[in-house]
């Protein structure tokens, strides 16, 4: 037992475990969750809801060694669970190698960012569970299980809540390391946004919701393209570095002005080093149709002033379709509307709830890591293997050593 901390990054979650682990070895890790009868991994704690709580044991894999392990005749890498992306890239690099996509934030683990759907941005780029190519894992009994693309099931296991096992190690699909130029747009008008963040390789558009217009376009294409013209779409170009978040210095922000850098260093809207986002926030975020974005904007414009009144920033991506059963990209190529909120969830939650009404028509799925209040109903509608995933849990976990007081809400024993 450690005095790890008892809370997730935001603070608005307290673990309810009855007490935190931080195993050594992977057998110390094995024999641990043998021995519990309630049992969850915990990873840089950057959920902001409680699927991943327990009122068992919590369990840090940090203390697990930081393998990481490239295999070049498969293009792939096997990393310790624990890893967090930034530290992951940065060795990749070294060795000429990139990782298609990744998130805003370097800071989340790779376990973590995978089993809740974490996505990063673009058109042609699909979410980060996407590229894993094998899961190894500990399930209830302690056993060490290996689980590839060749098992039929695996489709169901990527994106898992934590809710199968402990996993361990993660093998992901690599390519060869790549540059990336960052240019940031201001004041995008409302009519263009579809077009805008579809044109470079990882977009992200910022709005306040105080105008219909977007206040900025986070454009990151390769370096070897042409520089966009300084009236892009009617914008104004950044003559400064900016953060997405008024207030916050841009320091803690990758490079933009469109110097060229590696993948790892533009990618992500934020450095490793600083505080991602502003650090004292909530956070909710919905999936829709891309096909719908024009009318599901229209929809929460409706609002815009209950909106605006709460919130810190909102980031408008795409992400394209995968298939993995409880993805929130599952078949679907999406636009991701991300809300940070103010800190704040008596306010926060009223609002949410008609966000929740007005996108009700589009089929909204949850970013699973995020504060939603869908109903259980709801989400299952919108996810065709739903019920799928429900009989994988009843056949990988059956006595509930994973399960939570959220998860069985979510997914009910049958």
């Amino acid at each position: 037992m450690t005095d790890l901390p008892r809370h997730n990054w935001a603070g608005n979650v307290t673990y309810a475990a009855r007490a935190v682990h931080r195993p050594s070895s992977l057998d110390e890790l094995r024999r641990l969750v043998a021995g519990s009868d309630r049992v969850r991994a915990v990873g840089t704690g950057h959920s902001f809801n409680r699927l991943g709580d327990t009122t068992g044991d919590l369990v840090s894999l940090a203390g697990l060694p930081p393998t990481v392990e490239i295999d070049r005749e498969r293009g792939t890498v096997t990393v310790a669970a624990a890893l967090r992306y930034g530290d992951l890239a940065t060795r990749l690099h070294a060795e000429g190698l990139a990782l298609a996509n990744l998130a805003s934030l370097p800071h989340i683990s790779v376990a973590g960012a995978v089993a809740t759907g974490t996505h990063g941005s673009g058109v042609g780029n699909r979410n980060l569970a996407a590229a894993v190519a094998a899961l190894e894992l500990v399930t209830a009994d302690g056993d060490l299980v290996t689980v590839d693309r060749g098992d039929p099931r695996f489709a169901g296991m990527v994106v898992s809540l934590g809710a199968l096992g402990v996993v361990t190690r993660v093998t992901l699909d690599t390519t060869p390391t790549f540059d990336v130029r960052q240019y940031v747009h201001l004041d995008l008008p409302a009519e263009a946004v579809d077009t805008a963040l579809s044109s470079a390789y990882s977009v992200s558009g910022f709005t306040s919701w105080r105008s219909s217009r977007i206040d900025q376009v986070w454009r990151k294409q390769l370096a070897d393209q042409a520089a966009p013209p300084a009236d892009w779409l009617g914008c104004t170009a950044a003559a400064q570095p900016v953060h997405p978040v008024p207030g916050m210095p841009a320091r803690n922000c990758t490079a933009q002005l469109g110097e060229p850098g590696p993948w790892h260093e533009r990618l992500p809207h934020f450095r490793l080093g600083f505080t991602p986002s502003s650090g004292d926030e909530l956070q909710s975020e919905y999936h829709l149709p891309r096909a719908a974005t024009a009318d599901a904007l229209a929809a929460l414009d409706g609002m815009r002033d209950r909106i605006a009144g709460v919130l810190q920033i909102c980031e408008l991506r795409t992400v394209a379709a995968d298939g993995l059963w409880l993805s929130p990209n599952h078949d679907r190529d999406s636009l991701a509307v991300h809300f940070t909120w103010i800190d704040d969830a008596t306010a926060v939650l009223p609002v949410l709830a008609e966000v929740e009404r007005r996108l009700a028509p589009f089929a909204p799925r949850p970013h699973w890591g995020k504060v939603f209040t869908l109903e259980p109903a709801a989400v299952a509608a919108t996810f065709p293997r739903y019920a799928d995933f429900q009989a994988l849990l009843a056949e990988w976990d059956p006595t509930g050593t994973f399960r939570t007081e959220a998860l069985d809400r979510y997914f009910p024993r049958s």
